[in-house]
């Protein structure tokens, strides 16, 4: 499991970084078309503004493996022992039923609904169900952190109560 996850860290990283640079050439193309060429093109903001909501939601999911969330910290690095290991239980549940119920449910609602109707954006004419896959997507991931923390967490109570379980 924990090559998965590093694979998914691999492959997150990459793909926010590829994003990124992708949004930083196109708010460039905008400026030059606007300003250079007077004739200001006419999908870059819109393309920029999606490529914008994707960085994100999967810079969430990113940060989510990482542990970068803000409750993570604020809460348990005050506490110690069992308590800290029942409020990261608990956390990691509450992230884990948040990103189920409503990024991979609700996420995939609004994309089954978007693609059914067939409602495109104005001016690149894509499915903006395609454009909304990113939440299901990055709360399919944040399920994925989530569940790994619980384990680990889980594992890491095991082998303190039972030293000998994590020798062999």
């Amino acid at each position: 499991m924990n090559a998965l996850r590093h694979g998914l860290d691999r492959f997150l990283g990459g793909f926010i970084c590829v994003l990124m640079g992708g949004m930083v050439l196109n708010v460039l193309w905008q400026v030059f078309t606007r300003f250079v060429l007077r004739h200001p093109s006419s999908f870059t903001e819109e393309l920029a503004r999606y490529m914008m909501i994707w960085v994100g939601l999967f810079g969430s999911a990113y940060a989510s493996g990482r542990k970068s969330h803000l409750a993570l910290d604020l809460i348990t690095a005050h506490l110690h022992g069992a308590r800290k290991r029942a409020s990261e239980l608990i956390i990691h549940s509450a992230v884990l039923v948040f990103a189920l119920a409503v990024m991979v449910g609700g996420g995939g609602r609004l994309v089954w609904i978007q693609l059914s109707l067939g409602q495109q954006s104005a001016a690149l004419q894509v499915k903006l169900g395609y454009v909304y896959l990113a939440v299901p997507l990055a709360g399919a991931c944040i399920v994925f952190y989530s569940l790994h923390a619980l384990i680990d967490t889980l594992h890491h109570r095991a082998e303190e109560t039972h030293p000998s379980a994590g020798r062999n």
